[in-house]
């Protein structure tokens, strides 16, 4: 039988084992997906550590992947092979739940998907996954360009259009790194008027290049208060890590304003006069399902957003994932399959 090679992981906190594996065959209602690139997220980190309910190794993880339909199981109708389509962390749903029949997809209650966590990943030159779960890739866009955003830029793009914000308004973006520096183009290319915050001066140069009007250093700046003298944030689109950071931006919030929570940190306290007075909302945002993705790559491509990558072949899989824990990476790390 022919052999693919795959990226996988036999034991909580285990290596990054590159096997030969047989190449599956998808079965009903599946697709075949000859991969050509896969971003390595820091949601990859859940299979790693072991932290996924109910996870079975050994486990290919991937859930940025890129690459163009091989093969359809039975019953697959609408999909062709030669297609060039993405895959997400949503890796599909039932369509008949309470929760899918009102349109909340990404909430199925029988058929909890996540692509590299419940079924194998993106980490290989091979990978299955439910028709529900793809998502067409423009021509104009690579498979290199095209894995980031089946995450990091879905989470964002998907994010910001469900903000409350309208063109024109103010929009600030809290962090300059894998999802900031992705939320600061899409921000600017919705046109909000947008604000870059970190800490630091370093990345301010960088964040008006991918179009940022302000940028606000909270190294020695308050950054609830310039976010009031710039006449209040209708979001906030906390992608940063800190709970201390988005929690001490609620005060910049404008009337009606909302703290949008991507990026995974500890819990956040709130005041609750100011929240009932400005009529206030923190809330969380989860990224995507694969229509959602492809709204996203047809945006990115139709307005120019990349993400800016770092590219690894598959055989440097072990360096590419200790770059990405690093945090020094400039900004998303992408394993390029060589095909």
């Amino acid at each position: 039988m022919a052999k693919m090679r795959a990226v996988q992981i036999s034991r909580v906190n285990g290596p990054l084992e590159i096997v030969q594996r047989d190449i599956p065959e998808p079965g009903p209602g599946l697709v075949r997906v000859k991969v050509q690139a896969c971003g390595i997220c820091h949601s990859d980190t859940v299979v790693k550590d072991g932290l996924w309910p109910g996870l079975q190794f050994p486990r290919v993880p991937g859930h940025e992947v890129a690459g163009v339909i091989d093969a359809l199981g039975a019953g697959v109708e609408g999909w062709k092979p030669g297609q060039r389509v993405g895959v997400g962390w949503n890796g599909g749903y039932c369509g008949y739940c309470s929760n899918c029949r009102r349109g909340n997809f990404f909430a199925c209650l029988t058929s909890t998907q996540v692509t590299g966590a419940t079924r194998d990943g993106g980490y290989a030159d091979y990978a299955l996954a439910p028709a529900s779960a793809l998502a067409l890739i423009p021509d104009d866009l690579s498979a290199i360009d095209a894995a980031p955003l089946m995450c990091a830029g879905v989470t964002t793009f998907n994010c910001l259009r469900h903000c409350g914000a309208g063109p024109g308004e103010l929009v600030a973006i809290l962090g300059v790194g894998g999802l900031g520096h992705l939320a600061i183009q899409f921000a600017a290319k919705m046109g909000f008027n947008t604000v870059a915050i970190a800490r630091g001066a370093d990345k301010a140069a960088l964040a008006r290049k991918l179009g940022a009007r302000h940028y606000i250093d909270t190294k020695a700046q308050d950054g609830a208060a310039e976010l009031q003298k710039l006449g209040g944030a209708k979001a906030v689109i906390a992608t940063a890590t800190s709970s201390e950071a988005m929690q001490a931006l609620i005060p910049g919030l404008g009337t009606n304003g909302n703290l949008m929570v991507i990026g995974v940190g500890g819990p956040i306290s709130v005041d609750s006069l100011p929240i009932i007075l400005g009529s206030l909302s923190v809330k969380g945002w989860y990224s995507g399902v694969s229509s959602d993705s492809e709204d996203t790559l047809r945006f990115s491509a139709l307005t120019g957003v990349r993400s800016m990558n770092e590219v690894f072949p598959l055989e440097r899989v072990t360096e590419a994932y200790e770059r990405m824990l690093s945090g020094a990476a400039q900004f998303r790390v992408v394993l390029n399959m060589g095909s």
